[in-house]
């Protein structure tokens, strides 16, 4: 096996209408900002598989040995500095199945789809836990 590029398309169900959304790059920096409407917003986050499953690139970032994550940027973090929010989500990747990961490997997205919206209906944000189990496209 060799590092092969693979996409992780990050799908918000619900996401805040109004407010900017964006992957965030290992500088901070917000990457494909869209401003939410009522319909499901992606954001494809590509990634590098490496031979050992882990997963690296400019949107992977890491916390301890194993646990590797992207982050999506809201509100100020997307790029949107009027915004009224100033909140990241935090999405796990490091739990991506073996199997799926093949199937990535030979040139599938992988999605996730995930809440936009905590409790009180403001825009979700921390480690967002997803709605459905990857799946691949």
């Amino acid at each position: 096996m060799a590092k092969r590029t693979i996409i992780l398309r990050l799908t918000i169900n619900d996401p805040v209408p109004g407010v900017c959304y964006s992957l965030q790059g290992k500088d901070g920096e917000p990457i494909d900002a869209a401003t939410a409407t009522e319909a499901p917003l992606s954001l494809n986050a590509p990634v590098v598989l490496n031979d050992d499953n882990r997963l690296s690139g400019p949107f992977v970032r890491r916390e301890g040995t194993e646990r590797r994550f992207v982050y999506i940027g809201i509100g100020k973090h997307a790029g949107a500095p009027d915004s009224n929010w100033d909140r990241r989500a935090k999405i796990d990747v490091h739990d991506i199945p073996a199997d799926l990961l093949e199937v990535a490997r030979q040139g599938r997205t992988l999605e996730v789809r995930l809440p936009g919206r905590a409790k009180d209906g403001s825009p979700a944000c921390a480690t967002v836990r997803p709605l459905k189990p990857w799946k691949a496209l």
